[in-house]
C-alpha cells in the first residue's frame, strides 16, 4: 500500500502524466460505455445493416452540433410516427364498415437550407379492400397543396421526390424546394408546416398507420456515412477494438519478449545461439508485408491479425537489450545465493530474473500501446481491416473510398483521427512520465 501510495505520489510531479492517466482513463471509460451500451451482436448487426435498418437516416449528413457554429442553419432529420403517438390519430367510423382515420403532423421549420428527402411509410390492416389514402400539406402561408390520393396494400412507401404526378401538378424536376418555398422564391420560407393524412377504410377490422421520416443535412451526434449509418457506433465500439488490440498486443509482445530473452540468457549455449539467430533474422523481415500478405491471402480477421502481430514482434531488438541486462543480472550475488540453496532453473528465471525488470518492462509497454493502435487501424485504411468490426481505422477507410474529402465531408475523417491521436497522446504522455519514475537517471534530464 505504501509502495502504491509512493508511486502515485511520484506520478503526481508530472503533469503530463495526470493529463495521459485522464485520457486513458476516459478511452477505458468509452470502451465499458460501448459494449454495455451497444452489446457486441447490436453493434455487428448496426455496422452491418442496410436501408431496412437505417432507413429513418440520410445519407452523408453532419453532426448536428455543426448548426452551433454555422450562420446558416441545416435542416434536421427526425422520424414521426402514429405508432409511438407522435403523429396525432383520430378514428371516425362510418357506415356499413367503413372509417376514416385522420392523420397529421405539424412542425416548426427553422432552418436555411432544404430537406434531402420527405418518406411516408404507411402500414395498413385490411382482408380483401384496400384502403384509400389522400395526402394534403399545409405551408406557414395557409396554402393547401393536394400531393396525392392512392389506395395502398398492407406495406406502401411515398417519396415525395419521386412523385411523378406531384411534379407534373407543381411544374418542377425538385419537389422538395417547392413544398418548403414560397411562390416565385428560391429560399427555404420558415413556418410551420402541417402534413395532412386522410385514410378511409371499408372492413370493419382494419387499420391505418403512418410513419414520417424527414431526412436533412444534419443528424445525431457524429452524422452519418453512405450507407446511412450512425457514426456513433463505430467511435464508441473503435474504442474497446482499439485498446484490445494495443493492450494484448503490447503486453503479449513485451512478455514474451522478456521471458524468451530471460531464458537464452541464464541457460546459453544452442538455446541462446538459437533465439539470437531468429532474432536476426526476423529483424530483416518486411513487418508490414507480411501482414499485408496475410490480410490479403489468409484472412482479416482481427485475431488473425493480432496473432501474426504479436508473433512477429517477439523477436525484435529488444531481445538482444533484454539479454545483455539478464547476462549481467544472471552473475549477481543474490543469483548465487538461490543457486546454493538449490532453487531450480525455472524458479531462478521466474521468481528472480524477470521480476527485477517489471520496472523497465512498464514505461516500454505503455508506451508501444499507441503503435500498435495505430498498426490496426493503419491496416484498416489500407482496407484490410476486419470486415464485421466497426473501428476508427474502418471509418477513414470507408471515408476514403466514398471521396469524403472532395465532397466536404471532413467530419467524416476528423472525428475516428482525432480519436486516435488522443489515444496516442494519452499513452505516450503517461509512459514518459513512467519512464522518468522507473528510471531515475531520466529524471534530471
Amino acid at each position: 500500500m505504501n509502495t502504491m501510495k509512493n508511486f502515485f505520489r511520484q506520478l503526481s510531479y508530472y503533469p503530463s502524466a495526470l493529463v495521459g492517466l485522464l485520457v486513458v482513463f476516459l478511452l477505458i471509460f468509452t470502451a465499458v460505455y460501448a459494449m454495455i451500451k451497444i452489446p457486441y451482436n447490436e453493434a455487428i448487426n448496426l455496422w452491418r445493416g442496410g436501408e431496412d435498418v437505417w432507413y429513418k437516416n440520410p445519407k452523408f449528413a453532419a453532426p448536428a452540433w455543426v448548426n452551433h457554429f454555422s450562420s446558416k442553419k441545416y435542416a434536421e432529420s427526425f422520424a414521426v410516427s402514429t405508432s409511438d403517438g407522435t403523429i396525432e390519430k383520430v378514428a371516425d367510423p362510418g357506415a356499413e364498415n367503413t372509417a376514416t382515420y385522420t392523420m397529421n403532423y405539424a412542425f416548426d421549420f427553422e432552418y436555411d437550407y432544404y430537406p434531402q428527402e420527405m418518406i411516408l411509410y404507411i402500414t395498413s390492416v385490411f382482408d380483401e379492400k384496400q384502403p384509400f389514402i389522400s395526402l394534403e400539406w399545409l405551408t406557414p402561408d395557409g396554402r393547401t397543396i393536394r400531393i396525392a390520393n392512392f389506395a395502398i396494400g398492407q406495406d406502401f412507401t411515398y417519396r415525395f421526390s419521386q412523385d411523378e404526378k406531384l411534379r407534373t401538378k407543381l411544374k418542377t424536376d425538385d419537389v422538395i424546394p417547392v413544398l418548403f418555398s414560397l411562390p416565385d422564391e428560391t429560399t427555404p420560407a420558415k413556418g410551420v408546416y402541417q402534413l395532412l393524412v386522410t385514410g378511409t377504410t371499408f372492413e370493419s377490422d382494419s387499420d391505418i398507420n403512418v410513419e414520417l421520416v424527414l431526412h436533412g443535412q444534419v443528424y445525431g451526434l457524429a452524422g452519418t456515412d453512405h450507407a446511412r449509418r450512425d457514426l456513433v457506433v463505430p467511435l464508441l465500439w473503435g474504442a474497446p477494438v482499439a485498446l484490445a488490440f494495443g493492450l494484448i498486443a503490447s503486453l503479449g509482445t513485451a512478455m514474451l519478449t522478456m521471458i524468451i530473452s530471460a531464458v537464452g540468457a541464464w541457460y546459453g549455449g544452442w538455446i541462446d545461439e538459437l533465439i539470437q539467430r531468429i532474432t536476426e533474422i526476423n529483424l530483416v523481415l518486411p513487418f508490414l508485408s507480411i501482414l499485408i500478405m496475410i490480410g490479403t491471402f489468409y484472412s482479416r480477421s482481427i485475431w488473425v491479425i493480432l496473432g501474426a502481430t504479436i508473433a512477429l514482434s517477439i523477436f525484435t531488438g529488444a531481445i538482444k537489450g533484454y539479454r545483455s541486462i539478464f547476462v549481467q543480472l544472471k552473475e549477481s550475488m543474490y543469483i548465487e545465493a538461490a543457486r546454493a540453496y538449490g532453487a531450480s532453473n525455472f524458479r531462478i528465471v521466474f521468481t528472480y530474473l524477470i521480476p527485477r525488470m517489471i520496472p523497465l518492462l512498464i514505461p516500454g509497454l505503455v508506451l508501444s500501446v499507441p503503435s500498435f493502435v495505430f498498426l490496426e487501424a493503419g491496416l484498416a485504411v489500407l482496407g484490410l481491416g476486419d470486415p464485421v468490426l466497426p473501428t476508427w481505422g474502418k471509418m477513414i477507410d470507408d471515408a476514403s473510398r466514398n471521396g469524403a474529402l472532395y465532397r466536404g465531408y471532413y467530419y467524416w475523417i476528423l472525428e475516428p483521427t482525432i480519436l486516435l491521436m488522443f489515444t496516442g497522446l494519452g499513452f505516450a504522455m503517461l509512459g514518459f512520465a513512467l519512464d522518468r519514475i522507473f528510471n531515475p537517471r531520466l529524471r534530471d534530464v
